[in-house]
């Protein structure tokens, strides 16, 4: 396993995790707070979205 790939990888995601918050700070705790009245099965839709989104680029990429 290529361990510098995993951790460039991940420093990408807390990269891009905190562009929002940065960004817009407001937006980001209203976002937070939409998040807060959603139902469990919302929330896990838009879970499995972001991982299907996740896999078909891997997919793409390689």
């Amino acid at each position: 396993m290529d361990w510098g790939a995993l951790w460039t990888a991940l420093a990408l995601v807390l990269v891009l995790e905190g562009l929002f918050p940065f960004f817009s700070p407001g937006g980001w705790r209203q976002l937070f707070l939409r998040l807060l009245t959603m139902q469990d099965g919302q929330l896990r839709f838009f879970g499995l979205c972001s991982i299907l989104l996740g896999l078909f680029m891997l997919w793409l990429a390689s």
